[in-house]
Formats: C-alpha cells, sequence, structure tokens
C-alpha cells in the first residue's frame, strides 16, 4: 500500500483529500504548516507527497525546496495559486503535477495514481537506455552521465526516457505531455518547458549549450544522437 502525505492548513480539504485517497486504497499522513510538513516527510517518508503552497510556519516552495535536496519523492501540487507563473514556478522548483483549487477530488486521486505509476513501475519493455554517455535504467529510475548519478524526479525521468528510446527524433510539447499524463489530463504545453529546463540543469555540464536534450525551434525537444567514434 502507498502513502501519501497531504500537506494543507484547511483541516476541510485535508478531510477531503484524504477520505478520497483512503477510499482509493492510499494510506493517508497529514500535516497543517511547513515545518510538520517537513518533519513527515523525514520521519515517515512517504511515496507521495500532495503539497499546498500556501502554508504557514514555512511557505510551500521552501516546502517542496527542502524535500527537493534530500531526495525525488514525487509531488503533486494542491493549491489556489493558479497563475501560469505560479505553475512554472512550482514545476521549476520539482513539482511532478499541479492541481488547482476547488478541485475535483476524483482527480486529484487520479493524478496521485499518475504519477506513482510513473516512481513505481518499469516505463517499456527496454531495462536499460543507453544514448553515449547517458544511461538510463528504467525499473530503478536512475540516471547516469558516464560515471556521474543523476537525480531527476519520476516526470523528468519519464520525459527523458521517452526521447532517449528514440535520439534524434523531435518530439513536440504536445507529445511529450501525452508520454507523462496520457490523454486523460488537460495540461498546459509550457510546463514540459519547466521540466525540460529541470533535466538540464541537472544533466548537462552546461546546460546553456546543452549536449543531450537539444531544442529544435518552434518544433519540440529531442536527445541527441551519439557521436560516431
Amino acid at each position: 500500500m502507498s502513502t501519501v502525505l497531504v500537506v494543507d492548513d484547511e483541516p476541510k480539504i485535508v478531510q477531503l483529500a484524504r477520505d478520497y485517497l483512503e477510499h482509493a486504497g492510499f494510506a493517508v499522513l497529514t500535516a497543517g504548516d511547513g515545518p510538520s510538513a517537513l518533519q513527515a516527510a523525514r520521519v515517515r517518508q512517504p511515496d507521495l507527497i500532495v503539497l499546498d503552497l500556501g502554508l504557514p510556519g514555512l511557505d510551500g516552495m521552501e516546502v517542496m525546496r527542502s524535500i527537493r535536496a534530500s531526495g525525488p519523492t514525487p509531488i503533486v501540487v494542491l493549491t489556489a495559486r493558479d497563475t501560469e507563473l505560479d505553475k512554472l514556478l512550482g514545476l521549476e522548483l520539482g513539482a511532478d503535477d499541479y492541481v488547482t483549487k476547488p478541485f475535483s477530488p476524483r482527480e486529484l486521486v487520479a493524478r496521485v495514481r499518475a504519477v506513482l505509476r510513473r516512481s513505481q513501475r518499469s516505463m517499456g519493455p527496454r531495462e536499460h537506455i543507453e544514448v553515449g554517455e547517458l544511461v538510463l535504467d528504467v525499473p530503478r529510475l536512475r540516471t547516469t552521465v558516464g560515471a556521474r548519478a543523476v537525480e531527476l524526479t519520476a516526470t523528468e525521468f519519464q520525459i527523458l526516457a521517452t526521447m532517449a528510446r528514440e535520439p534524434g527524433r523531435i518530439f513536440t510539447r504536445s507529445q511529450l505531455l501525452d508520454a507523462v499524463h496520457g490523454v486523460a489530463f488537460e495540461s498546459y504545453e509550457r510546463a514540459i518547458d519547466a521540466h525540460i529546463k529541470n533535466i538540464r540543469r541537472k544533466l548537462e555540464p552546461d546546460p546553456a549549450r546543452p549536449r543531450f536534450v537539444e531544442t529544435v525551434y518552434g518544433v519540440g525537444y529531442r536527445v541527441a544522437e551519439p557521436e560516431a567514434a
């Protein structure tokens, strides 16, 4: 049974999310402020965190920064901050998905399931993907460049794996969104740009001059084909 930590300072929101997640088969932990959220995340080590951004004690963005500094625990942001800038900032800090209030609890459960699937299961029949120095161990969600380990979130890993399976092929933002969320979810394409920015920051020796993840202007992105020996 997967454990979900729900962090929100509104008791009614916490209870609603808890009821639906427990009914869906999840074990649920709760926290009502930033410091309690970090304590629960550190001690209880949940499989996924549903995180509000407007928290007392410590802002949700700071909570997310701290969680991301210690590991790739999946995070679904749940918040009333619904501007595009807030969404992109949350994604750039490492959120795997974003649900805005008022929200459908059934949609929240579906998003939680989707993110957990990305973090817990193999995404295809190939166990290892190798593109030059870039190696992806799919079942373990592990990425290395040469001898260097690169820690990606589940969403970042799936975006990179989707492209790395077909080096040189150009993927549109819409195609990458489908690979991450599936057609069941309504998403916005600029989210992909935020995830690509994170992937490059972690993966590339010089993110301003990417060697692995290339932009094809006006079309999308691709993983560069390895140079011939």
